[in-house]
């Protein structure tokens, strides 16, 4: 292993998932996991590589404030590593929030010259991200919420890393965008990706879209080994559109190829601005339709729901499909449903502007003012329970909607889902993910 390559150095105090997060980026059970404190007692080290770029990649045993006097070796070895590395991953498990060894590591951290990222972990679904932002009394930046168990938003965590990787210049840029190469929208451009289980008609829909067959159709699935992406000019503007290698559960899947191409759909679905997800309505809304459905959401990607081979169904057949609709993908909302034939082109002519639609929802810029205003009028009509109050709020991002409320005391879920729907109603957000971050007054 080079020594010239960047040091990154995972800390944290233990059972917080750093020896389960340095698994996951490597891609294999380099060190021992077990759901108690103290398993690693000295530093692992190995050679990871991302999106081109290879680093050293360090796990640290757990940092503790009091123990035994090896855990206090087990700590000045972390902090030794810590002020060696390049970049530090401090992990903290969000389902806990902040300990006292936390704020200890944290006090070690803002000490020393060296990039801090801070990691959220066991964030396993969207419901849970609202709590991460009590780690921001960390004074160490935003957290990046992510399940090192289950994979995550670990992509997005390391996209984060190379760009505080020393050297990261324009030549690691350029090796980014060529492996990447599938919804990257560095251009400026939309970037649609398409995305289902195998043989249910991505490619016939992608084929129809930019009007040549340059992806391979066939009917034995997993045909599409990896993301092809062409540039589309319509009257919305030019438009990325990226074909997708069929998804199926992880159980099946037996070939190395075919779980990299897995590997690159998912990354495409987290680059894209807008996701279509293709079903086959022949065999109505499967399980693992519904899987996918959830990764998207997941991801916080806008989704346009595609019920492909419609026309193979008799009236009975498509009340039965969209009633499983409504009971298996209820989570996803008002997204738009289009209901057409990739084969024959029937229905195709509805894609578009429901893209541009979904679109204009996710870009959507709403002033201070109003998101004041609503929160006022719906605070009157229903107070927050246990004494909360929302004092002020503000859209901090699009892509998709994102708005920080700064709050009392602490807000409960259900009362933000209130505010979230009146924000949905009011700005005509539609289907698209809507991000609410809470911060206490004083935090």
């Amino acid at each position: 292993m080079s020594s010239e390559l960047p040091l990154v150095v995972i800390a944290g105090r233990p059972n917080v998932g750093k020896s389960t997060l340095l698994n996951r980026i490597v891609g294999q059970r380099v060190a021992i996991v077990e759901e108690r404190p103290g398993v690693t007692r000295d530093r692992v080290e190995v050679e990871a590589d991302w999106l081109g770029r290879s680093f050293r990649l360090v796990d640290t045993g757990g940092w503790m404030t009091g123990g035994s006097e090896l855990d206090r070796k087990v700590s000045e070895q972390s902090a030794k590593a810590v002020r060696e590395a390049d970049v530090v991953l401090f992990v903290v498990d969000s389902s806990v929030g902040v300990t006292d060894d936390d704020a200890a590591v944290a006090q070690l951290l803002r000490s020393v010259d060296v990039p801090v990222v801070l990691v959220a972990n066991k964030v396993d679904d969207a419901a849970h991200e609202a709590g991460i932002w009590e780690l921001l009394g960390l004074g160490l930046g935003d957290p990046h919420p992510i399940s090192a168990q289950h994979g995550r938003g670990t992509g997005d965590l390391l996209d984060v890393l190379l760009e505080h990787l020393p050297g990261t210049g324009s030549e690691d840029d350029e090796a980014e965008e060529s492996a990447i190469g599938d919804g990257d929208d560095s251009d400026g451009l939309v970037a649609v990706a398409l995305v289902g289980r195998p043989n249910v008609g991505k490619s016939t829909l992608f084929n129809r879209l930019i009007g040549e067959d340059r992806a391979v159709v066939h009917d034995m699935p997993g045909t599409t080994r990896d993301s092809v992406d062409t540039v589309v000019d319509t009257p919305s503007g030019p438009i990325r559109f990226v074909d997708t290698a069929g998804m199926r559960r992880r159980s099946r899947i037996d070939e190395d190829t075919e779980y990299f191409s897995m590997v690159r759909a998912l990354r495409s679905v987290d680059a894209a601005d807008v996701a279509l997800l293709v079903i086959d309505a022949t065999e109505g809304i499967t399980h693992q339709d519904q899987r996918l459905a959830e990764r998207i959401d997941g991801a916080g990607c806008p989704v346009v729901v595609v019920l492909n081979k419609w026309e193979l169904l008799d009236a009975e057949r498509r009340d039965d499909v969209l009633y499983q609709l409504g009971q298996r993908l209820h989570f996803l909302g008002d997204a738009p449903v289009l209901r057409l034939s990739a084969l024959s082109g029937r229905g195709v002519h509805r894609l578009l502007p429901a893209l541009g639609a979904t679109l204009e929802q996710y870009h959507t810029r709403v002033p201070t003012r109003r998101v004041v205003d609503v929160l006022r009028r719906a605070q009157q009509a229903q107070p927050a329970p246990h004494g909360a109050r929302i004092l002020y709020g503000t859209q901090g991002a699009t892509d998709p909607p994102t708005f920080t409320l700064f709050a009392s005391k602490e807000v409960p879920p259900s009362y933000l889902r209130y505010i979230e729907r009146m924000f949905r109603e009011e700005f005509d957000l539609g289907a698209v993910p809507v991000k609410i971050r809470v911060r206490r007054r004083g935090s």
